[in-house]
């Protein structure tokens, strides 16, 4: 008798996958007695894009979300996904970052560490597994599952045999995608359980259709472990039903001994808690095999849906979908999880939308090549990184051998914005939005008031704030206006953010009303105001623009400076993406109309270079 252990992931990957990562905390306590009492081997409850969701959308702490939930938990192990050497942001942090956080993580009621690196490098491990064993916890190393002509069953139990000898206490196959086939699975747990003395587990979408059978061809194959979903958050991106794999296995030799009438009084809870986040449901839901052609997660179609949208060209999907296959090969055959899903998903849209491959390269792409992410697991495509990178150096060490430590510099800069350790690690995590949150908390101002939209005089409505809240139905979302298009087209879009969630509107003006949202309050159709900031329309050859709604970063030049065509001259960031826009012409900079943090639209003029 094997007895399979089984962990939900209804509190972390569940949701993510689902409703964008919108749980909150309060639908999340009310029910974890009940779950405590399940008899789970773990609850996934952290990690992943739980932590930039909390303070970049919900305004949680997440180190509190995890406190709380250890307290409400307390006979069942936690777990957390932990990108290795990237921790839970989107670059590699150093050493004693890692250190430092993985203890705290620990200090705050974590059990078990699922830990993966994108590229299947196992050097970014190496820390978080040892800093892991530190702290007497469960380390879980992940083996990222995906296919090309350099990856294969050979290659996966090497690293899963490099992982136990690393110190992993248990080894999971992580099909992120769905990628994984019946009897793929079962050959490829098989040889690992044939070669490993540590436990093997697996993690396995639905978006395929597949996911069940894998689980279950691996379960007869040795492996011990399977990750499930309860039914109300189960299926399509997320991951085959909890109650349905009991049932599968219920007096069987692999029997999970769960309570199945409790689990579906489990399920029954969360379906009235996934109605309240109907608008953060994505448009690719049930069952997606396209995945099995271009191995696109379904989270990430779910983000290229959003950025074809924002350019208004989410007809050309198609099209996205079949350039996403050049760009991984172009860069040795990543496979698609976080950070490398955005690196190749974005630059494949701005292959597409550019008419042109490589045209415009992002900044992640241009480290990736430089080797800063690590060792691709194929030959990368010469004539690209030329390209990209002409020819600077590129590295063939641990890319965080190169960083020195920086907790403390970290900790000075943050200053008394940060009350303990853990505010460090969140600003450490993201700077910039880290510090927006420990600012607001500190002003007591985490929840934005309400503000009225429009005044009562349809023709001289104006808005006065970007951002405010709307109520609906008793919901509540929070609305931000990124920039609109010209008063000259007959259907006007504004670009805005619906809790996060970029979106596209056409306002149309009814009879002779016209309705605008502007800050100056001008209704002259001739006006060349393009948002809400009163920028210029960019219409000659000095103007500089964006192709992508984004945010500005940096700006990397000043009134008076003299610049070559090429050159950079501003770095904005766009589904967590930063790119460079260059110079379009050769001159000196006469005006600069935008600043680090402004929302800005496509065919603004950001910049005027005089020739």
């Amino acid at each position: 008798m094997t007895k399979i252990n089984i962990t939900d992931t209804i509190l972390r990957d569940a949701h993510q996958s689902l409703i964008a990562t919108r749980m909150r905390t309060e639908d999340m306590l009310p029910i974890c007695e009940k779950l405590d009492q399940v008899g789970y081997w773990s609850l996934e409850a952290w990690g992943g894009a739980t932590f930039d969701s909390c303070i970049r959308f919900l305004k949680e702490d997440p180190w509190e979300r995890l406190r709380k939930l250890k307290e409400a938990l307390p006979n069942t192990p936690l777990q957390m996904l932990l990108r290795g050497q990237n921790l839970l942001g989107y670059r590699h942090y150093a050493d004693d970052v890692v250190k430092n956080f993985v203890q705290k993580t620990a200090d705050n009621g974590m059990d078990v560490f699922r830990i993966f690196d994108a590229l299947n490098d196992l050097r970014n491990l190496r820390v978080s597994i040892e800093s892991v064993k530190k702290s007497n916890k469960h380390a879980q190393g992940a083996i990222c599952y995906t296919t090309s002509p350099v990856h294969g069953i050979k290659q996966f139990v090497q690293m899963g045999k490099q992982m136990q000898d690393m110190g992993c206490d248990s080894v999971v196959i992580k099909d992120m995608a769905g990628l994984l086939t019946p009897h793929v699975t079962g050959e490829l747990v098989s040889e690992l359980v044939s070669n490993l003395s540590v436990p093997v587990h697996i993690h396995s979408h639905a978006t395929s259709g597949l996911a069940e059978m894998c689980q279950l061809k691996a379960i007869e194959n040795g492996a011990t472990g399977i990750d499930t979903a309860i039914s109300s958050f189960a299926g399509g991106t997320s991951h085959p039903p909890t109650e349905s794999m009991v049932a599968a296995l219920r007096g069987t030799a692999f029997d999970s001994k769960l309570d199945l009438e409790l689990l579906q009084t489990i399920g029954f809870y969360f379906y009235d808690v996934r109605k309240k986040y109907h608008q953060f449901e994505s448009d690719y839901t049930g069952v997606d095999t396209r995945v099995q052609v271009n191995q696109v997660p379904g989270g990430m179609i779910s983000n290229l849906a959003h950025q074809l949208k924002e350019q208004d060209a989410l007809n050309r999907m198609q099209e996205v979908l079949a350039e996403i296959p050049n760009v991984r090969s172009d860069l040795g055959y990543p496979p698609l999880v976080t950070p490398t899903s955005q690196i190749v998903g974005t630059q494949a849209v701005m292959n597409v939308i550019a008419g042109e491959r490589y045209k415009t390269i992002t900044n992640e792409v241009k480290l990736y090549l430089k080797g800063r992410y690590g060792q691709a697991p194929g030959k990368v495509n010469e004539n690209v990184r030329r390209q990209a990178i002409g020819s600077e150096e590129v590295i063939d060490v641990r890319p965080a051998d190169l960083l020195p430590a920086e907790y403390n510099k970290l900790k000075k800069e943050i200053g008394d914005l940060a009350l303990n350790e853990e505010d460090v690690l969140t600003f450490s995590m993201f700077p910039d939005i880290g510090r927006d949150y420990l600012q607001q908390r500190k002003d007591n101002n985490l929840v934005p008031e309400s503000l009225d939209a429009f005044n009562d005089d349809a023709n001289s409505a104006c808005m006065a704030a970007t951002e405010f809240n709307v109520a609906i139905h008793g919901e509540t979302y929070h609305i931000k206006v990124n920039g609109t298009g010209y008063r000259n087209q007959p259907s006007r879009p504004y670009y805005i953010s619906i809790d996060g969630v970029p979106e596209e509107i056409l306002v149309e003006p009814l009879d002779s009303i016209s309705v605008g949202l502007e800050t100056n309050g001008n209704s002259d159709p001739g006006t060349t105001s393009s948002d809400t900031n009163g920028r210029p329309r960019a219409t000659q050859p000095g103007h500089v623009t964006t192709s992508m709604p984004g945010t500005i970063v940096e700006v990397m030049v000043s009134e008076g400076d003299t610049v070559k065509a090429g050159d950079a001259v501003l770095i904005t960031e766009a589904m967590k993406m930063e790119t460079e826009i260059q110079a379009p012409i050769s001159g000196t900079i006469k005006s600069i109309f935008v600043k680090k943090g402004d929302m800005v639209t496509p065919d603004e003029m950001l910049i005027e270079i005089a020739d």
